[in-house]
């Protein structure tokens, strides 16, 4: 029964990560590639900046933020990241998310969700694949680019195009395949 976790980065007022990260959600459920879909959204979750005193590979977590935040992550079998572009980079909410684990990210599949301007947030995605693969994370190919992403929302939600509905589809059904092929090393 695989489970994907759909994480939402921004986590500053006003944020149009907050709509993007509910309309792939939803996109995600109408899928059906997965049994259950978690949204995740990191202002909710309000992890700290970094306040574990040991290494996470260790898994000797000390506080029950960090606790909460290992169980979740370690349920799903599959991952997107919903994340905008800040200074040609990711935002820092996600990399600390990333951080207070190590071994909970191993050997799961991530599709990246990236929007803003010009870019379309393409540049942060590129960037964040470096930290994913170091913690033996797959990346995959298929991705959803959002250039000039407030054209797209109405009245707070997101009104996708074609090109963004295909690219989502796409996305969810590369994460199925290889969130199935990679079951095999989650277990060992």
């Amino acid at each position: 029964m695989p489970k994907l976790s759909i994480v939402i980065a921004s986590t500053r007022p006003g944020r149009v990560g907050l709509p993007v990260g509910q309309w792939i959600d939803a996109v995600a459920r109408e899928h059906g590639g997965f049994d259950e879909v978690d949204l995740v959204d990191l202002a909710e979750l309000d992890l700290p900046f970094m306040d574990e005193p040991n290494h996470p590979r260790l898994r000797q977590y000390t506080h029950d933020h960090t606790k909460r935040w290992s169980a979740r992550v370690e349920s799903a079998d599959a991952f997107v990241f919903v994340m905008p572009e800040y200074n040609y980079g990711y935002n820092a909410e996600i990399k600390n998310a990333i951080d207070y684990l190590c071994l909970e990210w191993a050997y799961k599949p991530v599709g990246l969700v990236s929007y803003g301007g010009v870019s379309a947030g393409t540049r942060a995605a590129q960037m964040i694949k470096q930290v994913v693969t170091t913690l033996k994370m797959t990346p995959v190919f298929e991705a959803v680019s959002i250039p000039f992403v407030q054209q797209f929302l109405k009245d707070g939600r997101v009104e996708a195009n074609d090109v963004m509905e295909t690219s989502a589809k796409a996305m969810l059904d590369e994460l199925t395949q290889v969130s199935a092929a990679l079951r095999p090393l989650r277990r060992s």
